[in-house]
Parts: structure tokens; C-alpha cells; sequence
């Protein structure tokens, strides 16, 4: 398969969703480009889905979703900087269409996507570390251990700043101001200002003032200071408020100082809005949700999870998994664990255990190759290549994952096992499973759960998830593999081909194998295949000499010194030439094409025998190679057979 030119693939893409007017805003997650577009009209999907690179284009949400798998970034990166740099108080951006909840999980996967990769870093680094202190490699108590988890755990902790870079793009709002509004909220806690306490001038952060039992007003108003660090809601609904905001003064105040006035009002009404209203009714709605899932678990945590396990890998195909998302962080946030994620695990490697099972079943090398590779990418976390490129183009695979994933689902929801940290469900991010608090039960739980998943679905997958038609495309896939590979051994080889043969008839070419008559299935007669006819007309594969003309069978010389037996259906002799009309006779010298015999099928079937023609080299002794040129349907003439010395 030729590289990918990631460039050339964005320029492409770009042109096939109406170009760049058309493009009101562009993110990307881990798998996919996410396009909110100005007219759908515009965007030819399946277009774009035919690009080499891209393995599909989903639409939910108000998004053109265009899936190309982990190398989305580089991808990207070839789209104009003017999509993807920051446009500061731009208005140029459609609102998503479709319902309210499409307009709602729109506005969370964009605010959410582009942090996932850098999140799911940060959680494998703190899972790290909890298998480094559990083995006793690192102390906590040490410098470098202290240095690590800085870096693990800093995204969280000021989660705010990012989620203010990414709701200003999504609000077209400035994002240095909503970074500065952020800021202001985590600064009340974090920050060390001097306070009056006690006729003495005492160095305490703002918050722990008011904790100690003293008021805090803002002219008067009271303030009731929040936990603001981790937290998800408050600066979202802050942001967005102050987007209307800026618009408002933008559309009123002189060019010369819009860039600085605008900004000064925005945080002179919002910071100590958001502190008084916002904040403190985004801390509620997070402790609302955080206590909704508590109690949907409470209520039955074997049904939670079995939900969760069986369905999750379904809202990720529609998108909805984006209304769940937030759930997680805040559930981090405001009670250091989350129950819901661990039943993601199984399901998103149960996806990973059922391409393993495709993978394992294929005879095709190169459909094994396309497969193999997304089954590492979904250990990993990212299902999407096996999902779309894999499972569910062929139905089974991916009814089977999900029920497997249920059955992991329920083992974490029984045991109520908790996650402890952020990061995409996959191999790598396991061990925030570990529980801080010394319960090893937590982990060992979550590693079966996961591990039982994803081996029923490889299981389940291997022996049920083929139908009929995936069996028969696999097995043309593989004959013409092998057609493939064996004509470049021969030309390497010998340097020439002897003859190529064509097919004597139109219809199904199978494997001589599956011929229904021992002698000729056993190759004892001679190599070659097996036709099942769809016309009676038999025609001569090569320049040759007719050795046999009986109606049923035609024997052949060609000029290279072939010998061919061309038998029309099997058991035909006992019909005594009835349904064959010989257009040559024996000693006859014919040319590629020339019609040889006309055969009534019905009146083989009607006699209740077989149609299938057999078409081999007796000769076989003869020749070094002997292989099939084709694979399924074909028309008499076309190439069928290669003879090589």
C-alpha cells in the first residue's frame, strides 16, 4: 500500500466538504476530524470516505465527522492555519443543526476533543507512577517522584485553563481573556494575599479565608468561594456567558480601543459574576451529576455496567459518548474516583478482541495486514479503525464485541470497581485502576473484566462472527493473493511466463478442491480449477490442436505443448451427448475463443447432476508451475490459468 501523503489527504479533504469558505470550525479528537460546516450541501461524503487514508465519514451532532485513525494529527496539521489557529472575537461560525441534544453533545465534543491526547498522556504517566510507589521503585516522598507527578497531574489540576482555550474557540470568544477568567477562579485558591486577621496581616489564599469563617463580599454582595481547580462546569458556562458579552461591547466600542476596553469590562463583570453565580451553580450541577450516576449505580451496579459495557462502544459510533465524557472528569473532580469509565474498558477492548478474531479467521494477506494493524491501535484505545474499518462493515464482529463487553461491564460494575484517573480505555491506562488507598481487589477485578472481554470477543468473533459472504470474499481475497504471489515468483523465477490460459466458459471459478468428484478434487487427473457455469458455451483457451471432441469432454494441445481436458459438468457421460451439440471435430486446429461445444445447463440440472466444469493441465508433470489467474466471476476468455516451465 503506497505512504499516505497527510498533506495532499487534508488539501483533498478540504475541497470535498465545500473548501475552506464552507468551514465554519474544525477540531480534531484522537481519531477524528470534526468539521461544523456552513452548508451540508456543500460536502460530498461519500467523496471524501473514498480517499485513500480515510477510513469513513460519520455525521452526528451537527458535525461532519471525517474518521482517519491515529494519524488524525498530521492530517490536520495540513489544513490552513486559518482553521486551525485561534480567531479571536471571529463570528463566523454555524451554529451546529439537528436537535438540541446533537447542538449540546456538538458544543462538548468540541470543547472536550482537543485535549483527550495530552489527557490520555497524562493518565498513563499516573498510572505509572501508581505501578512504580505499588512495587516500591518510587517513594512518594521522593523528588522524583514528586517532579512525575507534577506533570501527571497538572492538566487536572488547572483543567479550567484548558477547557477556557477550548470553549473560547468553540464561543468565539478570546481566548486570553477566557484564560484570564480562569486564572482568577483558580487564583482565589491557589494565590497567598495578605489579610487582615486579627488586627495582624496574615498570608492565606482568599478561600481559605472564607473556609476559616470569615465573610467575603464584592461591594457588599456575598461571595461563596468554590473548589475551582479540576473542575469542568464553572469556567464553560463562564466562557460562554462572556462570549454574548464581548460580542456586545465589540459592536459598540471604536476600533482604536475595542482590543483593550473590551477585555477590561469583560473581566471587570465576569470574574466577580462567575465567582457570586456561575461558579457556585457550576459546582452544584457537578455535584447533581456526580450524584445522579452514584445513585443509578446504587440502585443496580451490575446493570450500570452491563449497559455501559455493551453500549458504550455504540454511542462512540454515533457520537453520544461525547454527553458522557464530562461525566467522568467531574466525577474526578469532585470525588477523586469515577465508577462509570471502568466499565468502558472492557468494551473498548472487546472491540480490539473481535478484530483479533477477524484477524485470525482471514485467509487474505492483505485484508490480515489492514486488520492486524487495528487491532494494535484498539489495545491501545483507539477503536475506531477496527470499529469502522473492520467490525462493522461486517455486523457480527461488532454484535459479538458488545456482548462481550457486557459481560466485562457487569464483572466491573459487581465489584464495584472506580477508576482514579483520566485517560482513553486501553491497555496503557489500566493501571489508573490502581487504588491509591491500598485496595489491590479494585485492579485485579478491572484486569478481568477487561481481559475476559476481549477474549470472548476474539473467541466469539473466530467461530461465529462470519457469514456466508465474508467467508466467500476472504476466500477470493486469498486465491487472488496467491494468484498474485505466485505470478511474481514465477517471473522472478524464469523470467517468462509460458502461456496463459483463458477460461472456456463464463461463471463462478472455485478452488479445484472444492470440485464435488474425487478424482478430478485430489488433482490425481491433472492442477487447474473448477467453473461454475452461468452459460453452456464453451470456448478454446488457446491456439490449439482438438485431441478429444465427446461433447462432454474436449482434450486440447496448445502450441506450447499444453494438455488440457475441458470436462463439462460431473458424471455428464452417463447422459450420452444429449445435451451437448459439438462444434468441432477431434484433429480439428482452433484459435483462442473459437467456439468448442454449446451445453444445455438446464438439461444437466434437469437430469439432476452437477454443472461445475472442470478445467485442468494433465500434463501437469511437465511444468514447474500450475496456478488459477482468477478468483469468482468471470467471462470466457478472460484469463484463467497460468503454465509456466
Amino acid at each position: 500500500m503506497p505512504a499516505i501523503d497527510y498533506p495532499t489527504l487534508a488539501k483533498d479533504i478540504l475541497a470535498k466538504v465545500g473548501g475552506e469558505d464552507n468551514v465554519a470550525n474544525v477540531v480534531h479528537c484522537a481519531t477524528r476530524l470534526r468539521f461544523a460546516l456552513k452548508d451540508r450541501s456543500l460536502a460530498d461524503s461519500d467523496a471524501v470516505g473514498a480517499l485513500p487514508g480515510v477510513i469513513t465519514v460519520v455525521e452526528n451532532g451537527g458535525q461532519f465527522q471525517v474518521v482517519i485513525g491515529n494519524n488524525v494529527p498530521r492530517v490536520y496539521a495540513g489544513l490552513p492555519a486559518s482553521l486551525t489557529a485561534d480567531r479571536e472575537g471571529s463570528d463566523d461560525s454555524a451554529p451546529a443543526s439537528g436537535s438540541v441534544v446533537g447542538r449540546i453533545i456538538d458544543v462538548v465534543s468540541s470543547i472536550f476533543a482537543p485535549i483527550l491526547g495530552v489527557m490520555a498522556a497524562t493518565g498513563i504517566l499516573k498510572g505509572l507512577l501508581l505501578i512504580s510507589v505499588a512495587a516500591k521503585w518510587l517513594a512518594t516522598t521522593s523528588p522524583t517522584y514528586q517532579i512525575l507527578y507534577a506533570a501527571a497531574d497538572a492538566l487536572f489540576m488547572f483543567l479550567p485553563m484548558y477547557l477556557a482555550v477550548t470553549a473560547a474557540r468553540k464561543f468565539n470568544s478570546n481566548p486570553y481573556t477566557a484564560l484570564t477568567l480562569a486564572g482568577a477562579l483558580l487564583y482565589t485558591q491557589l494565590a497567598t494575599v495578605n489579610l487582615l486577621v486579627d488586627g495582624k496581616v496574615t498570608p492565606m489564599t482568599l478561600r481559605a479565608w472564607g473556609q476559616a469563617g470569615n465573610s467575603i463580599d464584592f461591594f457588599g454582595i456575598p461571595v461563596l468561594l468554590q473548589s475551582y481547580t479540576s473542575s469542568v462546569v464553572p469556567i464553560v458556562l463562564g466562557v460562554w456567558v462572556m462570549s454574548y458579552l464581548e460580542k456586545f461591547f465589540n459592536d459598540r466600542i471604536h476600533e482604536a480601543v475595542r482590543n483593550f476596553i473590551t477585555p477590561l469590562l469583560a473581566l471587570v463583570i465576569m470574574v466577580p459574576l462567575t465567582l457570586m453565580t456561575l461558579g457556585p451553580l457550576g459546582v452544584f450541577l457537578g455535584n447533581g451529576m456526580a450524584a445522579m450516576i452514584q445513585a443509578a449505580y446504587g440502585f443496580s451496579p451490575i446493570l450500570m455496567g452491563v449497559l455501559m459495557g455493551g453500549l458504550w462502544q455504540v454511542l462512540v459510533i454515533f457520537g453520544i459518548h461525547w454527553g458522557i465524557v464530562p461525566i467522568f472528569i467531574n466525577n474526578l473532580a469532585t470525588q477523586g474516583f469515577d465508577p462509570v469509565k471502568s466499565a468502558a474498558f472492557p468494551a473498548v477492548l472487546a472491540q480490539a478482541g473481535a478484530a483479533l478474531g477477524v484477524f485470525l479467521r482471514l485467509r487474505d494477506p492483505k485484508q490480515r495486514a489492514i486488520v492486524g494493524s487495528t487491532v494494535i491501535a484498539g489495545i491501545f484505545g483507539i477503536t475506531e479503525p477496527a470499529i469502522y474499518g473492520v467490525n462493522l462493515p461486517r455486523k457480527r464482529p461488532l454484535i459479538i464485541g458488545c456482548i462481550a463487553g457486557a459481560v466485562g461491564g457487569g464483572i466491573t460494575g459487581a465489584f464495584g470497581v472506580l477508576v482514579f484517573g483520566t485517560g482513553a480505555p486501553g491497555l496503557l491506562t489500566l493501571p489508573i485502576g490502581i487504588d491509591p488507598h491500598g485496595d489491590a481487589g479494585n485492579f485485579i477485578w478491572l484486569l478481568i473484566g477487561t481481559g475476559l472481554s476481549f477474549v470472548l470477543a476474539a473467541i466469539g468473533t473466530y467461530f461465529f462472527g462470519f457469514s456466508a459472504a465474508d467467508k466467500e470474499r476472504d476466500a477470493h481475497g486469498a486465491a487472488q493473493a496467491a494468484i498474485e504471489e505466485a505470478e511474481a515468483t514465477v517471473a522472478t523465477a524464469s523470467g517468462a511466463v509460458d502461456s496463459e490460459l483463458g477460461s472456456p466458459m463464463s461463471g463462478r471459478v472455485i478452488p479445484l478442491s472444492e470440485v464435488n468428484d474425487k478424482v478430478f478434487s485430489s488433482e490425481a487427473m491433472g492442477k487447474g480449477v473448477g467453473i461454475v457455469p452461468s452459460s453452456g458455451r464453451v470456448v478454446a483457451p488457446a491456439d490449439a490442436k482438438v485431441v478429444v471432441a465427446m461433447g462432454h469432454a474436449v482434450g486440447l494441445k496448445t502450441t506450447d505443448g499444453v494438455e488440457l481436458l475441458i470436462h463439462v459438468g460431473l458424471d455428464t457421460v452417463t447422459l450420452n451427448g444429449a445435451p451437448f451439440s459439438n462444434q468441432v471435430a477431434t484433429g480439428a486446429e482452433v484459435k483462442a475463443g473459437d467456439l468448442l461445444v454449446e451445453a444445455d445447463l438446464a438439461a444437466i440440472e434437469a437430469a439432476g447432476l452437477d454443472t461445475t466444469t472442470v478445467f485442468i493441465v494433465t500434463n501437469t508433470d511437465s511444468f514447474e508451475t500450475i496456478l488459477p489467474l482468477a478468483a469468482g466471476e468471470v467471462t470466457a476468455g478472460s484469463p484463467a490459468l497460468l503454465v509456466a516451465r
